[in-house]
């Protein structure tokens, strides 16, 4: 099979982020579309193929159960700094997607590992997601807010004390499209050695 490298170039040159907000509610995206590009962040590169990503997709009525879990978990762990505005976002949000993906890192056995490697491997991994939401004409937004860093939410996406959740990925329809790009000069990032 022959890849375009101008297309490949184009779009992750052209990749973004697409909040909720920016979501066409009207539309859903078939499961199977979902599935794929799912399948396609399993293809990441990762340490001894430890391949140590577990997602957990949230649809139609488990949109609302993913807002009711995160909302109960926020209202258990907030205390002081309760705000109800977030509160709302977080019940409210996730009604704007078309699925969710919950971004886990179960830890490789053994401790042969490092860790970090494993939590790079599970970033490449939502990178593939980013760049087939796309090419599949979506909008794609990985979140690490609200209950991400909780330990307590673990439990909820499949995940044991060691491991760790990483965020959550929404998807949906493009209604509202994404401004364009803009990077520092490469020469501001790169440092070549020639000798």
């Amino acid at each position: 099979m022959e890849f375009t490298p101008a297309y490949f170039n184009q779009l992750v040159i052209n990749r973004r982020s697409v909040f909720p907000k920016q979501f066409d509610t009207t539309k859903k995206v078939p499961d199977d579309i979902v599935k794929q590009i799912v399948l396609n962040a399993t293809w990441a590169p990762n340490h001894g193929q430890a391949e140590p990503w577990f997602f957990k997709i949230f649809t139609g009525k488990g949109l609302h159960t993913f807002a009711a879990i995160q909302s109960r978990i926020y209202k258990e762990s907030a205390g002081e700094l309760y705000n109800n505005d977030k509160l709302l976002k977080l019940q409210l949000q996730p009604l704007l997607a078309s699925h969710i993906i919950s971004i886990g890192m179960k830890r490789t056995p053994g401790g042969q590992i490092p860790e970090i490697e494993d939590i790079e491997a599970v970033a490449c991994a939502v990178q593939n997601m980013y760049l087939s939401v796309a090419a599949y004409g979506l909008g794609g937004y990985w979140t690490t807010g609200g209950i991400t860093y909780l330990d307590k939410a673990k439990y909820h996406f499949g995940l044991a004390a060691p491991d760790k959740l990483l965020g959550f990925f929404y998807i949906g329809h493009v209604a509202i499209p994404s401004s364009t790009g803009k990077r520092k000069p490469i020469e501001e990032k790169v440092e070549w050695v020639t000798v």
